[in-house]
């Protein structure tokens, strides 16, 4: 009930005949963290697109979210796979950048994702360079193909472990935190042997994705 209807402090009964008033409300986008109206079907700064509400299913189990509003929960978790591969908006014509999606094995059915915004300019490339500088030793790609070709081909540090922040009352969840493995030794020109094909994924090929 928690996720379903928020937390206990922010429960409010709303008559239905009443309009709205005083200030908008606002929500973050889960990709460049900029916080835009609540209205936005996509993100004005980097082009995520959020996904419909859908109707909430009651869980078997409790939830750990919290009760309060702005209860922050946090959650370590082993990573026992990483899946890389380039990410394209539904319907998006060639020139609209593409990131790269991160998808953290974590258990049986249990992945959480991020995307690293590799094609857009201003904070989102400064944090993709910034990602990407802390498990490898080779140039910063340029797109995210080239970051999923050279991912497939073992040029990033292993992740071991991500520590995942979800706060009461938001929609998403965030990865705060990686533990990171030995970088490896960038290889010298020659050494390639058959280059992977970077994988592409459409919103539509993939129904739990949020489509940006």
């Amino acid at each position: 009930n928690v996720l379903r209807h928020g937390p206990v402090d922010a429960l409010a009964i709303k008559d239905p005949n009443e309009r709205d008033g005083g200030s908008a409300p606002a929500k973050e986008c889960p990709q460049c963290q900029a916080v835009i109206a609540a209205g936005f079907a996509a993100c004005p700064q980097c082009g995520f697109v959020f996904p419909p509400p859908e109707r909430e299913k009651h869980e078997r189990e409790a939830s750990a979210a919290g009760v309060l509003s702005g209860q922050v929960t946090t959650a370590d978790h082993q990573v026992r796979a990483v899946f890389y591969a380039v990410h394209q908006k539904r319907s998006a014509s060639p020139e609209t950048p593409k990131t790269l999606r991160v998808e953290y094995e974590v258990g049986l059915g249990q992945v959480h994702k991020e995307w690293v915004c590799f094609e857009h300019v201003g904070y989102a490339r400064g944090k993709a360079e910034a990602w990407w500088r802390a498990r490898s030793r080779d140039p910063v790609p340029a797109t995210a193909a080239e970051a999923c070709r050279l991912a497939n081909d073992g040029a990033l540090a292993a992740t071991t472990q991500i520590t995942v922040r979800s706060v009461a009352g938001e929609d998403f969840e965030r990865i705060t935190s990686h533990q990171i493995g030995p970088i490896p030794t960038p290889r010298q020109p020659g050494e390639d042997q058959e280059e992977p094909v970077p994988q592409f994924a459409s919103a539509s090929s993939l129904d739990d994705e949020p489509p940006f």
